[in-house]
């Protein structure tokens, strides 16, 4: 058994992966633009999560673009059974690497497509829909007409599931109205704490939610924080912020990105990290500390 069978398993969708996956945005270039520096670094990256055990990879054709997808099949195809690839689909990259809403028809499509091609697949296991209304953050909006098109790709059989990135509660509610959503990813961590309902409700029906920047955007003091919990607990600081992910509900699913094989192991050791109640205690106020600065 894998040290990360310990944190369990929850669904998506008909699928059924551990709670502490990979996400490979990193492995492409410098702003996830162009290629990695070293190649075969990346493709030994990817091995070595599935050699751990790791069933679930998060990934998107417009991460590089192209790129990462194109390493995934290099390196793992043909797919060991019950791999689970996550893939996003709402974004294009512009000449210089810069992030461009792509939501048309065509667009979605071609995007699709272009994950199929790229992955070796016949059928993409997860497409999230990444709004684009605000590159930085969910904004009100309706997503109901690209929804509609990916609604559209599964009936076609090119797409098994549908989930949602970078939305708010409402949007999920709307969206669910399209097509089942197996799966809400937004920014969630000690620090930002905005979905804590969504997560919640969520969890009562059964939905997936997927955090990424486990330790984006904490202010200084948020950060000696977990420092200090760290170096108590003999741990690194980005082990603590997944462990506290993984016992903040049962239907969280990590996917905290590397290109080192030496920070994936570290990452995906913090399944065997259990944190005492008072650390818990001690980890919630630091949301708290941003709301005070």
């Amino acid at each position: 058994m894998s040290s990360i069978d310990q944190v369990g398993t929850f669904s998506l969708g008909d699928r059924r992966v551990k709670r502490l996956g990979y996400g490979a945005m990193q492995l492409a270039g410098p702003g996830v633009f162009g290629p990695p520096k070293d190649r075969s670094a990346a493709l030994a990256v990817l091995r070595e999560a599935v050699e751990l055990g790791v069933d679930h990879i998060d990934t998107s054709d417009f991460y590089g673009p192209h790129i990462t997808n194109q390493l995934i099949r290099e390196a793992l195809h043909p797919y060991r059974e019950g791999l689970t690839l996550v893939t996003k689909v709402g974004a294009r990259r512009g000449a210089e690497g810069s992030w461009v809403p792509a939501f048309s028809r065509e667009e979605l499509t071609q995007a699709v497509h272009d994950n199929l091609r790229n992955l070796g697949l016949e059928v993409l296991n997860v497409v999230n829909l990444r709004s684009m209304l605000n590159v930085h953050h969910p904004e009100e909006g309706s997503l109901e007409a690209p929804l509609r098109v990916l609604a559209d790709l599964q009936k076609q059989g090119l797409i098994c599931h549908i989930g949602l990135s970078n939305v708010t509660r409402t949007q999920f509610s709307e969206g669910r109205r399209v097509c089942d959503i197996v799966c809400v990813q937004n920014q969630y961590n000690l620090a930002h704490r905005g979905d804590d309902a969504l997560i919640d409700e969520l969890a009562r029906e059964g939905v997936a939610y997927v955090p990424f920047f486990p330790l984006g955007g904490f202010t200084p003091l948020q950060s000696s924080t977990l420092s200090d919990v760290a170096a108590r607990l003999g741990a690194t600081a980005m082990q603590v912020a997944l462990a506290w992910l993984l016992r903040r509900s049962p239907n969280i699913l990590l996917i905290p990105g590397t290109s080192s094989v030496a920070h994936l192991r570290e990452n995906l050791a913090a399944a065997e990290l259990r944190l005492p109640d008072e650390v818990v205690r001690s980890l919630d106020t630091v949301a708290e500390l941003r709301q005070a600065h």
